[in-house]
């Protein structure tokens, strides 16, 4: 199970197994354990409160899930509290239910998220220098794993003993494999050129203020922590970067590059052993007075590479048979082997290029083996420096000065920047979210933030620009052509439904297209998810209600260029499985099986909430 956690990260569980583990930037700070005070909880499971601290930091994971997307920011935090309230809801089940994960299981999936790993393996020093960032022991972490695989457990039990019958697989294929006649009209959005009036303009601005408006904006002062940086203050001698060097000489060493082609004489029913011996020795004896490639082109029964004149690339060991390996490895550059045997048969080989390998001198190598020393010896002083920003920025942030005097660090600025865009340090997404995270608005400092794992990031608010209106004569213009757009897009909705009226009245699409001097276009046997239609268009399609008897279904559907499309749906097929559907019958199955179980784990889920004690606050809390 634990082995399959990662790859199932779009279950209904993966959301809090992220929370929970995402380190450094997602994990509880330690405020989550802390008293509330006189603050009133948001939400209540059980003995279990949320406040609205809590719902900030989950709002704040959830929406880094969603980048990229335009999702209101009330909606999204009303389901990140919803979304705590279900796993809190599940946690205290399967708890009840005595349900359980051991240690070994935690700490062997603790080992092999990447997070904590250096070259591919895990680094205890990388465990504790993150968690320690955090503020979290190592027992609070592996109790929170625990939690969480737990209930992904508890998952899988409901979702894994769902099954499909043929029946479903059937009727998904019916489905999936439907076909549809349809005959559209696409009615154009004509330019208008009667331009609105000021009182027009002046309504829509006071109806639309929220988009007149700057965006919000903010400044920011940081510091930087860099391996780099460290590393060049990495004091050097020959004796040790040679030492150095002599460590790491498999790091200075190019190998050698070895081009091969081949002319291949096949064995098989045909053609015995020894026939193919002989073919092979002839087609050496042409060598003498034909090119290598001519001669492959010709005989060779590797069809793929006679036609580049034998050309196999770039030869490495290990990827080809012994005796074959043996004789590429042996030719000196434009040697052509004696045939070679192999389980295909007999093979001439010639090296096309060749360029020597070898060990670079300490003196060539010296810069990079001088960089690399360096970057090796700053490591440690990294980690270390790392943990005293996260304890220095943590114990003083109200204080971005104090933490940079304890390390020797200089105090930057950035520019403003929005939530969208910004230069500079701004250009990084990972600092616009943290610029405007909660806390940091609050006039704290961030936490650390890691840049590509060799930097090191704090920051704290230097200036804040709320959203601001727009003076009308500003977005006079804008307004104007929004207006004007608009008025087209209703007059092509109006000729749209007149074209819309006249078919469901039984007027031929023809004679209708006629009169409104339009284009009729027509598709047959269109195929859901397999047609080059504009997507909103097939969408609208497969959505529409089937006809009834000879009468066409008529509907109008809107592109994202304003178009509008009256569409006369004519014939519905249902769909037969292919014979390529039949070769991946067992995966369909699987496939639909999990889907079902997924309906089936959200239903558990919602009748376990159903029965708990939960409590909401409805009252707004203060942000």
């Amino acid at each position: 199970m634990l082995t399959k956690i990662r790859e199932k990260s779009q279950g209904a569980l993966a959301w809090v197994i992220l929370t929970l583990i995402c380190v450094p930037f997602a994990l509880w700070g330690i405020n989550n354990y802390l008293d509330g005070g006189g603050e009133a909880p948001v939400a209540s499971v059980g003995d279990k409160d949320f406040y609205q601290r809590d719902v900030n930091k989950a709002y704040e994971q959830y929406s880094q899930n969603l980048q990229g997307m335009n999702v209101d920011e009330t909606i999204l935090k009303a389901q990140a509290l919803q979304k705590l309230i279900k796993d809190e809801v599940l946690l205290q089940y399967v708890h009840a239910e005595g349900l359980v994960v051991t240690d070994n299981e935690a700490r062997d999936f603790i080992k092999s998220l990447p997070y904590f790993q250096v070259d591919g393996k895990f680094s205890e020093k990388q465990y504790k220098s993150l968690l320690g960032s955090q503020r979290i022991s190592s027992a609070e972490f592996v109790s929170r794993i625990k939690n969480a695989l737990t209930m992904e457990q508890f998952q899988h039990s409901v979702v894994d003993s769902s099954f499909a019958t043929q029946f479903d697989v059937e009727s998904y294929f019916k489905i999936q494999n439907q076909q549809r006649d349809v005959d559209y009209i696409v009615v154009p959005v004509s330019p208008v050129n009667e331009q609105p009036a000021p009182e027009e303009i002046t309504a829509y601005y006071q109806q639309h203020q929220d988009l007149f408006q700057t965006p919000e904006q903010v400044s920011v002062e940081y510091v930087e922590l860099s391996l780099n940086d460290l590393a060049k203050k990495v004091v050097v001698t020959d004796e040790k970067l040679k030492a150095f060097y002599d460590e790491q000489k498999d790091q200075y060493t190019t190998p050698e590059r070895r081009k091969i082609s081949h002319i291949l004489i096949a064995i098989n029913d045909k053609v015995t052993e020894k026939q193919a011996l002989e073919k092979a020795l002839k087609a050496k004896q042409e060598l003498v007075n034909k090119d290598f490639s001519a001669v492959a082109a010709e005989v060779s029964d590797d069809k793929l590479t006679a036609k580049k004149g034998g050309d196999l690339g770039l030869f490495n060991l290990g990827s080809m048979e012994k005796a074959f390996e043996e004789a590429a490895s042996s030719l000196k550059q434009g040697e052509v082997s004696n045939p070679v045997k192999s389980a295909f048969g007999y093979h001439l080989i010639k090296v096309t290029e060749l360029v020597p390998g070898g060990l670079k001198s300490f003196d060539s190598a010296k810069p990079e083996v001088t960089a690399a020393y360096q970057k090796a010896q700053a490591e440690n002083a990294f980690y270390e420096a790392g943990e005293k920003l996260t304890e220095s920025s943590y114990e003083h942030p109200d204080s971005l000065q104090t933490v940079a005097d304890g390390l020797s660090l200089v105090v930057q600025k950035s520019s403003l920047f929005t939530k969208e865009k910004g230069e500079g340090v701004a250009a990084d997404e990972k600092i616009r979210n943290a610029a405007f995270s909660e806390e940091v608005l609050q006039g704290n400092n961030s936490a650390p933030i890691e840049q590509t794992g060799e930097r090191l990031i704090v920051l704290r608010l230097l200036e804040h620009k709320t959203a601001a209106k727009k003076d009308i004569a500003e977005v006079k213009g804008e307004i104007a052509a929004e207006l004007v757009k608009v008025k087209a897009q209703r007059l092509a909705l109006e000729k749209a439904k007149k074209i819309q009226v006249s078919l469901e009245a039984g007027t031929s699409i023809q004679t209708v297209a006629n009169e409104n001097k339009v284009e009729i276009k027509s598709e047959k046997g269109l195929v859901r998810g397999k047609n080059k239609l504009p997507e909103s268009l097939s969408d609208a399609i497969f959505k529409a209600a089937k006809p009834v008897g000879d009468k066409p279904s008529i509907f109008l559907t809107l592109l994202p260029s304003g178009e509008q499309v009256v569409v006369s749906l004519s014939k519905v097929t249902a769909g037969v499985m292919s014979e390529d559907d039949k070769k991946q019958l067992e995966l369909a199955k699987k496939n639909i099986a999990k889907a079902l179980g997924q309906t089936e784990f959200n239903q558990v889920l919602n009748s376990l909430q159903a029965e708990a004690d939960v409590e909401v606050n409805k009252k707004p809390q203060a942000q």
